[in-house]
């Protein structure tokens, strides 16, 4: 009898899978990188070495600290990443605010993966790729860009539009400046907000900034932001000639439970833990306007 077969027969690959992400794996925090004045990157191990678990590129994770509480996260490491898993948390609430005061060493409790995953080794597959990240939105697009550079020749051209508040607050600049734009085929767009004395780049909004870029609509856009950059950064793509079915975005913030049992991400008749996090626009397009 199979691992995955019950005594009556029935398979239970389902179920123990379920129950595997349930499970919390105690993590170790063996490194700590302060990406911008309230964001940090947290590199988890396992006890033993090597990642907690498997994942694929815009996954999530349950992080616990016990007696403080627990939040699901994008992973935003690569799974090429064979050291450790990675994310960047900004500080935002009673659970962000007590990592950020944890240090390299402590443990914490992770569960996971939950939701799909970009389709990275399907429809990306052999596509021109543009990223659009605001902010913090970066963290579950850097996971996608990372595995796309791990395995460039699979991939056409690639474009990352990024942009945030002010030039302290972009996420990954030092990995964006020195590996991402130094990388062949691949073109980098930063822009802030505002004017800044120390700042040479670009200045104004992202949706602005896309329209001015006037990408060529033979790409497939990912798009990951604040809700209201997403709304007009959609439009401006629609406006470019796009098409819903050359845009992703993720709705991992939606999240909660991560296995469609508290019903707190239900949109129409999708769960986002189940249904996605991942979603090519036309799905999304079919859904109530609640998102």
């Amino acid at each position: 009898m199979s691992d995955a077969t019950t005594r009556n027969g029935e398979c239970s690959c389902g179920k123990n899978r379920q129950k595997d992400t349930l499970v919390p794996a105690v993590g170790i925090i063996t490194d700590i990188r302060q990406e911008t004045p309230d964001v940090k990157t947290f590199c988890v191990n396992a006890p033993e070495g090597g990642k907690l678990f498997s994942h694929m590129p815009g996954q999530c994770a349950m992080v616990c600290v016990p007696g403080v509480g627990e939040a699901m996260f994008s992973i935003t490491s690569s799974p090429t990443n064979r050291e450790c898993q990675e994310f960047s948390i900004k500080s935002c609430g009673e659970l962000t605010n007590y990592l950020h005061t944890m240090e390299a060493g402590e443990e914490i409790l992770v569960r996971g993966p939950y939701g799909n995953s970009f389709p990275v080794d399907t429809e990306l597959k052999g596509k021109n790729l543009l990223f659009i990240a605001g902010g913090i939105g970066l963290a579950p697009l850097r996971s996608v860009i990372n595995y796309v550079l791990d395995n460039r020749e699979d991939y056409g051209t690639v474009d990352i539009l990024y942009g945030s508040r002010s030039a302290e607050d972009l996420v990954a600049r030092k990995e964006i400046e020195e590996v991402w734009d130094k990388k062949e085929g691949v073109n980098v767009y930063l822009t802030i907000d505002r004017p800044q004395d120390d700042w040479k780049g670009h200045v104004g909004f992202v949706p602005a900034y896309l329209k001015e870029l006037e990408f060529s609509a033979d790409k497939t856009a990912l798009v990951c932001g604040p809700p209201v950059m997403i709304k007009f950064v959609l439009e401006a793509l629609h406006e470019m000639g796009f098409s819903s079915r050359q845009i992703y975005t993720t709705l991992e913030l939606r999240m909660k439970c991560g296995i469609g049992k508290c019903g707190r991400c239900n949109i129409g008749s999708k769960y986002v833990c189940k249904d996605g996090p991942v979603f090519r626009c036309d799905q999304i397009d079919e859904l109530p306007d609640e998102y």
